[in-house]
């Protein structure tokens, strides 16, 4: 795999740091089915500039926590035409990092990338659990005729039999998704956006407690006051403060394996969005290494 000089990819740190990498950033603009605004296309390249401004150092980890991981960033390379052959590569992707005994955090694109991304964690694991950030629950057996439309991105998932999903910020989604969700409570786990005042958090450890937990961000999960630039914006969504908490405890009680953050689509001119989702790759980073197990 070709990746870029440090001080171009993923925070821009100094070439002269060295040090064993444990993260591989996969930049993955895939735009196929976008169903509203668009402009996924353009998210990677916008979070790893963004993230040049993001500073080094955590002041509630009193460190800069690049330092102890290492991050490689990928070139940008060609993403395959068909949509089904771009989830495979994506998995292909995926699945040679594994093997290297390395972190992928991707950088999408639109939310269809989840199912390609998981699909070798899949088969290293017995068990998987997605950590879910959503305003949809994309539970669609397939939208505008795509079964692996962005809609269906959490459907597709649990194809996968051994894979559970804790969503979180829920606060939109269809009549057949509300029946599968009721039919399927054993796999699935819904903290409605609407009930966020009264979340109980302590169902956290039997969630999550030394599981293998792969996290999965869909922007549109924040609320669309912060959070505009996505092609699905939601009001009544999840903030900063009501968002780190949750990632920070599982990954203190679990082993977190992957991570996506997908569905920005920049507005020009409007750069806080972009570091918003740098400075919350870099968040999910720290806390991964933070508590590794």
């Amino acid at each position: 795999m070709n990746y870029l000089d440090q001080k171009k990819g993923f925070l821009g740190f100094d070439a002269n740091h060295k040090s064993l990498p444990k993260v591989v950033v996969v930049p993955f603009g895939l735009e196929k089915t976008v169903s509203y605004g668009s402009g996924t296309v353009n998210g990677p390249k916008e979070i790893i500039k963004a993230s040049h401004q993001v500073e080094l150092f955590d002041e509630e980890l009193n460190k800069e926590p690049y330092k102890a991981i290492g991050i490689q960033t990928l070139k940008p390379f060609k993403i395959k035409s068909k949509l089904i052959d771009a989830l495979d590569q994506l998995s292909e992707i995926n699945d040679k990092i594994l093997s290297e005994k390395k972190f992928p955090l991707v950088l999408g694109g639109e939310h269809s990338i989840t199912p390609g991304s998981i699909k070798p964690f899949t088969k290293k694991y017995k068990e998987l659990i997605l950590l879910h950030f959503d305003a949809h629950a994309d539970l669609r057996e397939s939208y505008q005729g795509e079964k692996f439309s962005h809609a269906s991105a959490i459907k597709r998932c649990l194809d996968f039999q051994n894979v559970k999903v804790v969503s979180f910020g829920i606060r939109n989604l269809s009549k057949s998704e509300m029946d599968f969700y009721n039919k399927n409570k054993d796999r699935i786990e819904i903290f409605w956006a609407k009930d966020k005042k009264n979340w109980d958090l302590g169902k956290l450890n039997n969630l999550f407690k030394n599981k293998q937990v792969y996290i999965t961000f869909d922007v549109d999960g924040f609320d669309a006051s912060i959070m505009p630039a996505t092609g699905t914006p939601e009001p009544g969504g999840l903030f900063w403060d009501e968002v780190l908490p949750i990632i920070k405890k599982v990954c203190q009680i679990s082993n977190i394996v992957g991570a996506d953050i997908n569905e920005l689509a920049p507005i020009k001119k409007f750069d806080s969005y972009n570091f918003l989702v740098a400075k919350l790759a870099y968040k999910i980073l720290a806390y991964s290494f933070e508590f590794k197990r």
